[in-house]
């Protein structure tokens, strides 16, 4: 069936552009029915991901939320929350999340409400910061955020599902390659923007704006995914859903290929854990100045790098995962190395950057990696329990990682890279042992 058929010209030419002609016509691994709306699908779940990480960074609980709590008064102990509920409560919930999914017939429909609580929760956090400021924003913050972060729970587990049922096999990972390059791009002009307008006195307004632009992103985001071809997905009722809950995690037993992707998942969780400590080496250095310089080099790696990581994860996701783990935990021993001797030190605030640069590159390699396998390893009956299974145990994995904190006073900002470092190259020796996705 032609991968062309019930789709606008402009849309075909766009995709014939982006994949080599011999392959439009591929529909591996989705429904017969999906096969005529392939491009169409692949424009929409595109423009939704670069909208969507677009206002990831407008929104970063790394670095605006933080500036925007300490220009409002709020404790370091609200300032403190936010990483660990951003991160780990989109995550947690989601084995329950994926019940509530598996009883809609069409998931898009749950993706737009996760889309819809998103928008809502920013645009509330703006109102926050223009009628409070102290413990008053920082709790009203921090509970926008912990809504933000359910929400994007809902819209994780429907979305993989989505893409697992409209994109075919060999064009995840390529989809996935464009969109976070065009981000980056965008990133780079958010870097730009945050360089100019986030200073140490900067007014509440400029964050506000901040908040207000990143919602209406969601709201495009929400118009674009209802406009999804969608196939209709087998339900369970409520006493089903709840027993399918509790029977989630049985797979992690007798699914092995699995299990083993799941504990290599968690080892490189640590590319990302090491990134704030490229960022600490640096301010320690006296680069006070360098948190646009970060933000600019996450982008720049993401344009860069991303297209030939999603191409590659199309032949091997698999491939991709490894390479990029090795490089990142490599990337880690040798700055360490260099911080640890002593002899760059009045050269750091430079060489910083660039070495989260590479990082970044890196992390690119290990997000696609990982989220094209789980998508190509999964089957449609089991794709939700696969997401969900997987970031509940991530999630959980995030949250305690706080722990390692504990280590930094004696170690060191260094020594913590190093720590992330290994652990991430733990992750390598047993990513070689993954099978094929195919």
């Amino acid at each position: 069936m032609s991968g062309t058929q019930n789709t606008s010209p402009i849309t075909d030419r766009i995709y014939e552009f982006l994949v080599e002609e011999d392959e439009v016509r591929v529909c591996k691994g989705i429904p017969d029915e999906a096969c005529q709306y392939v491009p169409k699908s692949f424009f929409l779940l595109g423009a939704t991901k670069v909208l969507t990480r677009l206002a990831d960074e407008l929104a970063n609980a790394k670095t605006v939320l933080p500036w925007l709590l300490s220009t409002l008064g709020a404790s370091g102990i609200w300032v403190g929350m936010l990483v660990p509920v951003r991160e780990s409560m989109s995550m947690l919930p989601q084995l329950a999340i994926a019940s509530v999914v598996q009883r809609t017939r069409r998931r898009k429909f749950a993706w737009i409400c996760g889309t819809a609580l998103q928008a809502f929760a920013l645009a509330a956090m703006a109102a926050s910061a223009f009628f409070f400021v102290g413990p008053a924003a920082g709790a009203a913050v921090v509970g926008l955020l912990l809504l933000f972060s359910l929400a994007r729970g809902i819209c994780s587990v429907a979305s993989k599902d989505i893409l697992g049922k409209t994109i075919p096999k060999t064009r995840r990972g390529r989809l996935n390659g464009f969109t976070v390059a065009i981000a980056g791009v965008l990133t780079l002009a958010v870097g730009t923007l945050l360089a100019t307008l986030v200073q140490e006195e900067s007014s509440v307004h400029v964050f506000i704006v901040l908040l207000a632009a990143a919602a209406t992103l969601w709201v495009f985001s929400s118009l674009l995914v209802s406009r999804i071809q969608e196939t209709v997905s087998d339900t369970v009722d409520a006493e089903g859903a709840m027993r399918e809950t509790l029977q989630r995690l049985a797979i992690l037993r007798n699914a092995p290929k699995f299990r083993l992707f799941v504990v290599v998942r968690a080892l490189f969780v640590s590319t990302a854990l090491a990134a704030p400590y490229y960022v600490v080496i640096a301010r320690e250095s006296g680069a006070a100045r360098s948190l646009g310089v970060f933000v600019i080099a996450s982008g720049l790696a993401s344009a860069l790098s991303s297209v030939f990581w999603g191409r590659f994860a199309d032949k091997s996701s698999r491939q991709v995962l490894v390479m990029s783990g090795a490089f990142a935990s490599i990337l880690g021993v040798a700055f360490f190395s260099i911080v640890s001797s002593g002899r760059f030190s009045s050269q750091l605030g430079f060489l910083a950057p660039g070495a989260f640069f590479l990082l970044a590159i890196a992390h690119s390699g290990v997000r696609i990696g990982r989220k094209t396998y789980v998508v190509d390893l999964a089957t449609e009956d089991n794709r939700i329990d696969y997401v969900s299974v997987s970031n509940t145990i991530i999630g959980v994995i995030v949250l305690a990682s706080g722990l390692f904190g504990l280590l930094e006073p004696t170690v060191g900002a260094a020594g913590m890279l190093l720590i992330f470092s290994l652990l991430g190259g733990v992750g390598v020796l047993l990513g070689a042992w993954l099978p094929e996705s195919e």
